[in-house]
């Protein structure tokens, strides 16, 4: 299969990468704005001994207008056809609602929601011809409707929200291509972002026991599940 993953540098990301690199019939493109982490990331990979076709993506997904000109090209080197797509990649700012600047605001919306939403219009045309045709949307309990929500997190959590309520419109306007779109509103794992958001918090669940979760999800839902929102926490802070 050809796996998309977004937001692989570390964390979640990074051992949903590895955990589809252990598959030599896989070809993962792995997608981060990090450099050095991406190094580290193929590092990981030879130690395991990893024989697969792992291929890295050094981009800034906050570079809009260049997802279609420089993005889709660089994974369309690689790959003709995508099979599942997951949009994990996120940023988190916390801070009081009055206090947040535009630019931060923008920058929220950008990476956790606009982002993701023009990757997944640019891939429609390797999606159709991908098998399973699987789009997983990385939200977070946060966005999540009727969820406990937490001062500091309002521009975090509405963006994780717009995420989850385009899953649903997707989910329509694509069922026609067979392409299912599912969104996993993801509770307390044990990551770096976490840790930004409440310091003094910790999660049980870590991010290669969450990773473990959302690759059986990417590789087998499609056959139960279309523009679905699913909780998948055991904690929130």
């Amino acid at each position: 299969m050809n796996i998309v993953i977004t937001g692989t540098s570390k964390g979640i990301g990074f051992e949903l990468a590895r955990s589809f690199a252990k598959d030599d019939n896989n070809t993962v493109i792995a997608i981060a704005r990090s450099e050095n982490l991406l190094i580290e990331l193929k590092n990981a990979c030879i130690r395991q001994d990893l024989r697969n076709k792992l291929r890295t993506i050094v981009f800034d997904l906050e570079r809009i207008a260049d997802i279609k000109t420089v993005l889709i090209p660089e994974i369309t080197k690689h790959i003709k056809s995508v099979d599942i797509l997951i949009n994990n990649a996120g940023i988190l700012i916390n801070k009081p609602f009055e206090n947040f600047e535009i630019n931060e605001i923008k920058q929220i919306f950008d990476i956790n929601f606009i982002s993701h939403s023009i990757l997944i219009k640019e891939l429609i045309p390797y999606l159709k011809s991908g098998n399973p045709k699987h789009v997983i949307n990385i939200s977070s309990m946060g966005g999540y409707q009727g969820s406990a929500k937490f001062s500091g997190l309002s521009y975090y959590s509405a963006s994780k929200a717009a995420l989850a309520n385009l899953t649903e419109c997707l989910a329509e306007e694509l069922k026609d291509d067979g392409i299912k779109v599912n969104c996993l509103a993801l509770g307390s794992v044990d990551t770096e972002m976490l840790q930004k958001a409440f310091p003094d918090y910790k999660a049980s669940v870590k991010p290669f026991d969450m990773a473990n979760f959302i690759y059986e999800f990417a590789v087998n839902a499609h056959k139960f599940f279309n523009g679905k929102i699913i909780p998948v926490n055991s904690t929130t802070p």
